[in-house]
């Protein structure tokens, strides 16, 4: 059941704060104690979601972008299905973002996501981003090679320079009438171990299992 006030403060990272994810429970299940209680609250929610999105897409001024990034196995596209499938088609565009292709690689890492950006009075999720930039290629430096990067710019400043220009779209966005919203999704090693095993006995989810995932 929900309680009356949601104290929201507990799941923001406000700017410039250092955290580490161990700071946080993955089971923490807050402000819910059983999941009818969870799905009441989504119902109630996702009506004035709804109304939202049509004062949104009338007004036509504003845009909102929503980025999902989580671990492995964290429920990123059931949250995206669920809480999502509530807005208006007309105002909601929902883009994944997955391995670049070969005309996506010729550009900036930046490219492909901006070119999805919503447009006034819409409503933009992404399912992965241009944060994949700093964790995927920083786990897998071969990546970094794909992109043809001149190489006097691959150099010890590389991640610095990429968090500083995320940063500085980020508020060049807003400062344009994009308000974004970034979630992360976070999940047990355990509970990521028991998902990836459902998956493998699931004809339905055994498609999204690989071996990189839990390497």
């Amino acid at each position: 059941m929900a309680k009356q006030s949601i104290n929201i403060k507990r799941f923001r990272v406000p700017p410039g704060r250092r955290l580490t994810l161990e700071q946080y429970d993955p089971a923490d299940t807050y402000p819910f104690e059983t999941k009818a209680g969870m799905r009441r609250l989504l119902q109630k929610r996702a009506r004035r979601l709804y109304e939202l999105t049509e004062l949104l897409y009338a007004q036509n001024r504003w845009s909102v972008l929503f980025i999902f990034q989580a671990m492995d196995g964290a429920g990123k596209d059931s949250a995206i299905k669920h809480v999502m499938r509530g807005l208006d088609p007309k105002s909601t565009q929902v883009y994944t973002f997955k391995s670049p292709s070969s005309e996506e690689l010729k550009h900036d890492f930046m490219w492909r996501c901006m070119k999805a950006l919503p447009e006034r009075g819409r409503i933009g999720i992404f399912n992965r981003s241009y944060y994949e930039e700093v964790l995927i290629s920083r786990v897998h430096p071969d990546l970094i090679e794909h992109q043809r990067l001149p190489k006097p710019l691959v150099n010890g400043n590389l991640w610095h320079d990429r968090y500083e220009d995320i940063k500085a779209i980020e508020r060049y966005l807003a400062r344009n009438g994009t308000v974004i919203r970034k979630i992360f999704l976070n999940v047990s090693k355990m509970e990521q171990r028991r998902r990836f095993l459902e998956r493998l006995h699931d004809p339905a989810k055994k498609w999204k299992f690989s071996v990189i995932a839990v390497s």
